[in-house]
């Protein structure tokens, strides 16, 4: 489905000069239109406080207005200096579009309209109704010897959502990936809370499709004993931070201090970090650690939801189609049937384990410090999405085509 990209027309420019402006190229290669995001790194441009991003007007002999881009700033390690903008380009098939970035050091960022969402909570006992809950936090960290830190956070975990998807991730050893099924394309968390109400069923809200117990749900990054998973335990400390809320991204982050991953290896430190994109129903999964782990083996994959059909393109690409219920309550919950993907880098692949009754495993690493995956999925409730396993599969095959041929950015000082 072509996205749409809403855009405003600016007639004048901002009466302050920019301290810093730059003119981004960018490069459609496919035969198709997208919509796709651009990030442009700050650290060589000084403190950055506010921005603008514009194109050529669209329309044709127009030499006066301008077409402004959403965009966003991220502050991803927390000094209270930004990192990253990030803005929202669309193009047609093989097009090539340039853009002037004015980065100020004075203002704030400009606001757009939310299209992704995040929020962590901690549980209020005064409110009754579990869609109500208010006692928002942006980070939380329990020692490793906490004794049930899972029902510490309202709907156990960060949560975040694209109009296309919505995960939780449990804030406890297995760190699962749990998911949200929507009919309707659009932001729904803030008003469910992951607990979906009578009520918002029948306004034809989403609600959770996935039972995921100790498996990987999608994608759940984990330890690798030679033989099977392991939890993320022992840890020093556990950490849920929301990075960033949007508008056009937000990032989360579990960071797990003190991970003893093989006894026979020293502990290290690993962030986990999500960046869920809007107009995405992936997400983007990067694994940092502070040493090198050569010498560590390490497990991802996708639960093998009951009676589910796999695919493989045996390069990174694993997929599942499948129905079950999503809770042990087999009386108030209907079978839900999901498709799930993941997508590794090949170098990053040490082997492709057989199915199982619990996952379609990975075992991985990586020569470094990081590597990043991808994970996805639909369920067969969406309005929007794929309704069977093949029309699942042809998706992703094109998903993984479009991946490998990504816009080309050129970035130059200057108009």
């Amino acid at each position: 489905m072509k996205q749409i990209l809403l855009l405003s027309l600016l007639c004048a420019s901002l009466t302050t000069e920019a301290q810093t402006t730059l003119t981004v190229e960018v490069k459609n290669t496919l035969d198709q239109p997208r919509m796709d995001y651009v990030v442009v790194p700050l650290a060589p441009y000084g403190e950055v406080r506010s921005a603008q991003v514009t194109a050529p007007c669209i329309m044709d002999g127009c030499a006066t207005c301008i077409e402004e881009a959403p965009y966003q700033l991220d502050d991803l390690d927390l000094d209270e200096q930004f990192d990253e903008l990030c803005f929202q380009v669309s193009l047609e098939k093989k097009e090539t579009k340039t853009y002037t970035v004015e980065l100020y050091n004075t203002g704030e960022p400009k606001e757009f309209k939310q299209k992704v969402y995040a929020e962590m909570l901690m549980r209020n006992d005064k409110v009754k109704e579990k869609n109500k809950h208010n006692n928002f936090v942006s980070s939380i960290t329990v020692r490793g010897d906490c004794a049930n830190s899972y029902n510490l956070l309202h709907h156990h975990g960060v949560a975040f959502e694209s109009e296309l998807n919505g995960i939780r991730i449990y804030f406890d050893k297995r760190q699962t990936l749990d998911l949200y099924g929507k009919f309707q394309p659009r932001l729904e968390l803030k008003e469910t809370q992951f607990y979906t109400s009578a009520e918002q069923k029948q306004a034809g809200y989403g609600d959770d499709v996935l039972w995921v117990g100790n498996t990987f749900g999608l994608g759940a990054f984990r330890g690798w004993d030679g033989k099977e998973p392991t939890m993320v335990d022992p840890v020093k400390n556990r950490t849920q931070r929301i990075i960033s809320y949007g508008p056009l991204r937000t990032i989360v982050e579990l960071v797990d201090q003190g991970w003893v991953v093989d006894e026979k290896l020293p502990p290290v430190n690993m962030t986990l970090r999500y960046t869920q994109y809007a107009n995405h129903r992936d997400t983007d999964v990067d694994v940092f650690f502070n040493r090198d782990v050569n010498d560590y083996l390490f497990s991802t994959g996708i639960i093998n939801v009951k009676g589910s059909v796999e695919f493989s393109d045996k390069r990174g690409l694993r997929a599942c189609w499948g129905t079950d219920y999503p809770s042990t309550d087999t009386v108030k919950w209907k079978p839900e049937t999901v498709g799930l993907a993941i997508l590794l880098a090949k170098e990053n692949i040490i082997s492709e384990e057989p199915g199982n009754k619990d996952n379609y495993a990975f075992v991985v690493g990586t020569k470094g410090k990081h590597l990043k995956y991808k994970v996805s999925y639909c369920s067969d409730n969406e309005s929007f999405g794929y309704h069977s396993a093949k029309e699942w599969f042809d998706y992703l095959r094109r998903w993984r085509k479009e991946l490998e041929a990504p816009i080309k950015v050129s970035i130059k000082n200057g108009k």
